[in-house]
């Protein structure tokens, strides 16, 4: 069953918690960062993104990214910017958006999960990392001695845990705050810990909605740790990695869409002659497609429809059945020569958030030859490949909206 860990946690000061708060490190390129970082000596993407405070060029995988990162961390703890919790905690964690017109709120709990439990797949995957990212976000977990980001996990929901929640809601919140972006963030502290403890170890295990390399570096980070210590008793804060837990009925999944630098060769009209033994294709003014089995295509100036015959998807297949492979294996691999999409240049991809208007900007700016909108992978979709023990292709889920980075922090002694 699922474990669940009151921490210590460093937090910001009421005041200044709106300016501590950062988008994830990974949803920013460093320029990015830089430019939302600009003027705000306290936001966590000099923590997060440390490079952003080194001369451009630096090495992001460099060790004076991760020195820096320290330093930022350490400052800010110096400063009273953030400061030790007295009793270990858990938390209630609220987000309020509107994403493509719908107001959405998805409600979850911090706390800490047990580094075994990711490892033997109590809590279970649906992506592979990459060997890069997960070094990086390893080493800056061992720079900081800390978990400075949250893993974001999803499970099943109970009553029980339902109850806990509200309660927790009913009682005045440590922050409330909205981002630039428009999102409210609100965060309680659960009256009582040990009973959401004890209501956690019924729920046979999470699933790791986003985060992936988040966790799997907060797993080596502690393996790490616990190999290097001698009299190691297991009740160590190393143990332990920060996540938030959302029930599963509550989180939006938008869709990843993915663009391509060239037509390997192939004229536009050579393009889609190859397309359209795949598929029906037919010029539309409606970039997205209407359901699984289609996806949307800007080539040229213009968006087409793509549809796969029905008959040729096995839906049995919890990962042969996803649009994201589909796309793949029928068009990406055998049409544009695209090889392993985690390691090949020519193919980008575009989060969910951004739309369709980005995939058109990418192309008429020359940047790209094509782009493809995907239909968005459900949440049943994600469960069913984390169950049967599969892995689902890179970039296949986008989560809206984001954590915010640097609001709770877990320290690994």
């Amino acid at each position: 069953m699922l474990r669940i860990h009151p921490f210590l946690a460093l937090r910001p000061k009421p005041e200044l918690a709106a300016k501590v708060a950062a988008v994830p490190y990974d949803v920013v390129n460093t320029e990015e960062a830089r430019e939302l970082a600009k003027g705000n000596p306290l936001s966590f993407l000099h923590v997060s993104r440390a490079e952003i405070d080194l001369p451009a060029g630096t090495d992001p995988y460099g060790p004076a990214v991760y020195a820096k990162a320290r330093e930022s961390f350490l400052g800010l703890q110096r400063d009273g910017v953030l400061q030790r919790e007295q009793t270990p905690s858990l938390y209630v964690y609220a987000q309020e958006a509107t994403l493509g017109g719908r107001a959405v709120r998805q409600v979850g709990i911090v706390g800490c999960c047990h580094i075994d439990d990711y490892v033997s797949e109590v809590i279970k995957k649906h992506e592979k990392t990459r060997k890069d990212k997960e070094d990086d976000r390893t080493r800056h977990t061992q720079a900081l001695n800390a978990n400075p980001g949250p893993v974001f996990l999803m499970y099943s929901r109970t009553e029980r845990l339902t109850a806990l929640v509200q309660a927790a809601t009913d009682t005045a919140p440590l922050y409330d705050i909205t981002s630039i972006d428009g999102v409210r963030h609100t965060i309680w502290r659960m009256p009582n810990p040990e009973q959401v403890v004890a209501a956690f170890a019924q729920v046979p295990g999470a699933y790791v909605a986003d985060g992936h390399h988040r966790s799997a570096s907060a797993a080596r980070a502690g393996a790490e740790l616990r190999a290097k210590n001698l009299h190691h008793s297991g009740e160590e804060e190393y143990n332990w990695f920060l996540c938030v837990l959302f029930p599963a009925d509550m989180l939006t999944i938008l869709p990843y869409h993915r663009v391509v630098k060239d037509l390997h060769g192939l004229s536009t009209a050579a393009f889609l002659d190859a397309v359209r033994k795949v598929g029906s294709v037919s010029e539309t003014t409606k970039p997205e497609p209407a359901a699984p089995g289609s996806f949307g295509m800007f080539l040229d100036g213009k968006w087409y429809s793509v549809t796969l015959p029905e008959s040729s998807i096995d839906r049995r297949d919890p990962v042969g059945s996803l649009d994201y492979v589909l796309l793949s294996e029928r068009v990406l691999t055998p049409i544009l020569g695209i090889g392993d999409i985690r390691t090949d240049k020519r193919i980008d991809f575009v989060g969910g958030i951004r739309g369709p208007a980005e995939l058109e900007k990418r192309v008429r700016s020359g940047e790209c030859a094509v782009a493809f909108a995907m239909h968005a992978t459900t949440i049943e979709q994600l469960m069913q490949v984390a169950d049967a023990g599969e892995i689902m292709p890179p970039k296949s889920t986008w989560f809206e909206p984001k954590l915010r980075s640097g609001l709770l922090v877990h320290t690994l002694d």
